[in-house]
């Protein structure tokens, strides 16, 4: 067959040129990345250079962030350079990524390298979906990143991009515009991005703002906690000073700020009354601390306690989380969140799916014993109740119904919800002291078992009964020396599988020897 091809002579038309400056964005969906790669573009190309830009979507939330790529570099000798689509590993001269574990990832990529990348990272997490939905603690270690970040970058800029942006009303790209500013990495004057950004049509003023904190902090020799709005900043409600006197003298050291935590909340769930009963209670678990030689293990149980016997005294009911759904925090919260702008009006709705032992949790205690000796009207009422609901939280019957709900705060101690979290409560406490004295480490863990029980109606009682599964089968193994072991295996396959499948496996297997 005879070869028709064109064979054109095409030589090197000059020297090779200097390589362009690369730049990899990660960002998940809503924070701007997309904006913050035309930024970056339009800068290059009012400075005469040649931009390009590409872009690989990811499942955003779920599995990764959108990967944007830009390579720029000055046209030479009016020749338009030949720029590539997507980054080479160890070939990346700027990586930005809007989450802290994005920068692991594109560590894991190996976009970072010690000898050439300048790594921009929000050090804020926005949990995975994954993350979320466990049962047990799934959150990824975030420090495993920052121990990776100071070797494999040649420089990094990291603080926390998102809350930054958020104080001054803006988006993340804003700030990490201005740390891209402040790093250097692109040959153009600071005024040059902060003029284009003086350009924009929307945003303009909180954009500069976050840009310019952004700039400040990037540029400090050693950053400082940004100045955060009050509604930010973590907050509990002031204790009275014979209740701080208090845990000064009877919790040891280790244990003190965990106390004070477990006491303002539970203040906060009902009264100061009601936090001296928290410090009661402690210190009987104190005493027993102590009797059963404590202070040579750094009072771990007492420590254990001042966390879990806060949050078995400030359980979840319907009173509390009405209460916290009508805040004033928790508005601020959702409207910072989302970006409330001045002449836009919040609405939240609210999913409520109540049932017959909601309603009687609330009523006095004389009341649902006499509606309980009745099942019929039990299941009566359960059919008038127990169906979905939608309220919304700001409109006025729905926050007026909120709101009279919370109210019944003053009236929960008579409940007969209350009653039945105290008689709980103090049978774990009796629990824990028995077993303190016979096995530390094993009362330790019978502390450490509360963590099961959380949230209201149905994951409340999933939670209780897993609690007593649990429960039941470290009585079976506490005269073993690996008691405490097997009581943790039980505790950690309880939390991590939601069909309670590891739970019955690890049951049959202490079945098997106890």
């Amino acid at each position: 067959m005879r070869d028709e091809t064109v064979h054109l002579p095409l030589g090197p038309v000059g020297p090779a040129t200097e390589r362009p400056i690369s730049i990899a964005i990660l960002a998940m969906g809503g924070q701007g990345g997309g904006v913050l790669t035309d930024w970056i573009v339009r800068l290059a190309e009012t400075e005469g250079w040649v931009a390009q830009s590409t872009s690989v979507p990811g499942v955003a939330q779920r599995t990764g962030a959108t990967l944007y790529y830009i390579e720029c570099m000055p046209p030479q000798d009016g020749l338009n350079p030949i720029l590539s689509l997507m980054p080479t590993p160890g070939d990346v001269d700027v990586v930005m990524a809007a989450e802290y574990m994005e920068a692991g990832r594109s560590i894991l990529r190996g976009l970072v390298t010690p000898d050439k990348t300048t790594l921009i990272a929000s050090d804020h997490r926005a949990f995975a979906t994954v993350e979320k939905i466990a049962p047990g603690e799934a959150i990824a270690d975030s420090s495993v990143v920052a121990q990776a970040i100071g070797v494999v970058a040649k420089r990094e800029i990291v603080f926390d991009m998102n809350a930054l942006a958020a104080n001054h009303g803006s988006m993340i790209s804003a700030a990490m515009f201005g740390a891209l500013a402040a790093s250097g990495a692109l040959p153009f004057p600071v005024d040059k991005f902060r003029a284009l950004l003086n350009g924009e049509s929307k945003g303009r003023n909180s954009s500069l703002a976050a840009f310019d904190a952004a700039l400040e902090c990037a540029t400090a020799p050693a950053p400082t906690p940004l100045d955060l709005s009050e509604s930010e900043a973590f907050s509990q409600p002031a204790l009275p000073s014979d209740l701080l006197d208090r845990i000064e003298r009877e919790i040891p050291e280790s244990a003190r700020d965990m106390a004070r935590r477990g006491a303002a909340k539970a203040a906060d769930f009902q009264d100061s009354a009601y936090a001296q009963d928290y410090l009661d209670l402690l210190a009987r678990l104190r005493a027993a601390d102590e009797a059963a030689g404590g202070a040579a293990r750094d009072y771990a149980f007492t420590a254990a306690a001042t966390k879990y016997l806060a949050n078995a005294m400030a359980y979840d009911d319907v009173i509390r989380v009405a209460d916290l759904k009508t805040r004033a925090s928790r508005r601020t919260r959702v409207e910072r969140e989302i970006g409330l702008k001045g002449n836009q009006v919040l609405q939240t709705t609210e999913y409520f799916h109540p049932r017959a032992e909601e309603l009687i949790g609330m009523a006095p205690k004389a009341w649902a014993d006499w509606l309980n000796a009745r099942p019929r009207l039990v299941a009566w009422i359960d059919t008038r109740v127990n169906k979905g609901r939608r309220i919304k939280t700001y409109s006025a019957f729905g926050f007026a119904t909120l709101h009279a709900i919370a109210g019944l705060k003053r009236r929960r101690r008579g409940s007969h919800r209350h009653a039945i979290e105290v008689t709980h409560r103090d049978a774990w406490i009796d629990r824990a002291i028995q077993t303190v004295d016979r096995n530390y480490d094993l009362g330790v863990e019978v502390l450490n078992c509360r963590r099961l029980i959380k949230g209201y109606s149905d994951t409340h009682a999933r939670g209780l009964t897993k609690y007593d599964r649990v429960m039941a089968a470290i009585a079976k193994l506490e005269s073993r020396e690996d008691a405490a072991d097997w009581a943790r295996r039980l505790r950690e396959a309880a939390i991590r599988d939601a069909s309670g499948a590891m739970l019955d496996g690890a049951i049959k297997t202490i079945e098997s020897f106890a």
